[in-house]
Parts: C-alpha cells; sequence; structure tokens
C-alpha cells in the first residue's frame, strides 16, 4: 500500500477536522474520539462540501446541506437525504444512496499518513 504524509498529528486536535490533497483529491480528515478518519470531501449525494458538516456522537458524518449521513469508519449510508422535511425523500431519490469513499489512515513517527488506495 502506498502512504502519503499528509500532515503533522499535533496539527489536528481532537474534535478537529481539515482539508488535504491525496493523489488529486479532496479528503477530508476528522479526529474523533483519537482515532484519524479520512474520507472523501464531496457528499456523494449532491456533492457539497463536508468539511462544514457535524460529526456526531456515534461517529456519523452529516452533511449539512441535506442532512445525509455517513458512518465514518466505513462510509456505509446511515441516513439519505432526510431534509428538508418537506422534500428531502424526494431529493434523496434524485441520485442513487452511494457510500462515502474512505481511505486508510496511520499514524506514524508524529505524522499522519494516508493511502490513496480504497
Amino acid at each position: 500500500m502506498d502512504w502519503i504524509k499528509v500532515l503533522a498529528q499535533d496539527e489536528l486536535p481532537e474534535g478537529a477536522r481539515q482539508v488535504v490533497k491525496v493523489a488529486g483529491r479532496d479528503v477530508l480528515l476528522v479526529n474523533h474520539k483519537g482515532q484519524i478518519y479520512a474520507v472523501d470531501n464531496r457528499c456523494p449525494h449532491m456533492g457539497a462540501p463536508l468539511v462544514q458538516g457535524k460529526v456526531t456522537e456515534d461517529g456519523a458524518l452529516v452533511c449539512r446541506r441535506h442532512h445525509s449521513a455517513f458512518d465514518l469508519r466505513t462510509g456505509n449510508v446511515k441516513d439519505w437525504a432526510p431534509w428538508p422535511p418537506a422534500v428531502g425523500r424526494v431529493l434523496g431519490a434524485i441520485s442513487r444512496e452511494k457510500a462515502l469513499p474512505v481511505f486508510p489512515t496511520k499514524v506514524e513517527e508524529g505524522s499522519i499518513w494516508v493511502s490513496p488506495e480504497k
């Protein structure tokens, strides 16, 4: 597996998020409960940036635009476009439910490393 050093570990404290470039892609790093996750920064629903979304206590990343939610560990969909309430499910049906791409991470020698291989 190829690894790319993207950030010093102390530059991503607990609860922080940061977008980095990995093999030409915008990858969102999230430090949640001491674990570093790396996911594509674009919501697969309609392409909104995820860096401004919220992370729930149970480790879901929620898109701020249509509230689609994805498991940080697996990228699996937890909820697909439930908002806005009156039209959310219609908007969700416009695009097929898709998992969020995730990337392997490791912390080594004080740095965060990401593999572009999913």
